[in-house]
């Protein structure tokens, strides 16, 4: 499997039979409140063909209508039950509603939706692929449905957030700790940190060397992978490499 950080929550998942974007978001802009901090590493073009579209809920970092709209009408873009019309209205064709522990099957890869918590509708995905089990956590606060993906699934990759702002929209450093707690993943990738407040008063300090503290200084052993854009996580060397222009 290999993880490749586009930018923000968008990442392209790929494996032998399978090709996964999720939360695509390629505006370069932000809006009136956030500044997205670096541009996204490809356009929406050079991504390439995608097999699916994993959303985990329709806030505008999470949803790209222009790169929705381009998509094969064969690709299915999963998202949670209940907002199937908004997806429509972004620009999806061919929307799959999932919810909580329902599975699908795209490629080569099985997708699960799992709880999330969040300021809307909200799922987490768990994908199954080239005998791998990765965990996208969306926007989620830590809540103890974690340690029922634990049960359930052993997680080798998490993509989840690890800092937050000063008005919380996911989990921050303490949160995150909680998290990897719960799941005990091998690797955590820092995900949602490709936007900031406009207003220096609601950014914090905290940072993904201050989460990798944290970890370290509650004993537990995941490896803190920090993917810069552009850059992969390849699990047959779990090295970090360069991808510009991957499509």
């Amino acid at each position: 499997m290999r993880v490749t950080m586009i930018g923000h929550c968008t990442v392209l998942l790929e494996a032998p039979g399978a090709r996964l974007v999720t939360d695509p978001f390629f505006g370069t802009l932000g809006h009136v409140a956030y500044a997205r901090r670096r541009p996204p590493a490809v356009t929406r073009e050079e991504v390439g063909h995608v097999d699916g579209v994993l959303v985990s809920h329709s806030h505008w970092d999470h949803i790209d209508r222009k790169f929705l709209r381009g998509l094969d009408g064969a690709a299915p873009v999963l998202a949670p039950s209940g907002t199937s019309l908004v997806m429509k209205l972004k620009g999806a064709r061919r929307v799959v509603p999932v919810r909580r522990w329902e599975s699908r099957k795209i490629g080569a890869a099985v997708v699960t939706a799992v709880p999330a918590v969040h300021l809307a509708i909200a799922l987490g995905y768990v994908v199954q692929m080239d005998d791998l089990c990765l965990y996208f956590s969306g926007d989620t606060y830590h809540r103890p449905f974690m340690s029922e993906i634990a049960r359930r699934f052993r997680i080798d990759v998490a993509l989840m957030p690890v800092t937050t702002f000063r008005a919380p929209t996911t989990m921050g450093e303490r949160g995150a700790v909680a998290a990897a707690r719960d799941l005990r993943p091998a690797t955590i990738i820092p995900i949602h940190l490709g936007i900031q407040p406009r207003s220096p008063l609601l950014r914090t300090g905290q940072s993904v060397a201050g989460f990798e503290r944290r970890l370290r200084e509650a004993g537990l052993k995941s490896e803190v992978v920090h993917l810069g854009e552009g850059e992969s996580w390849d699990s047959a060397g779990a090295a970090v490499v360069n991808r510009a222009g991957l499509g």
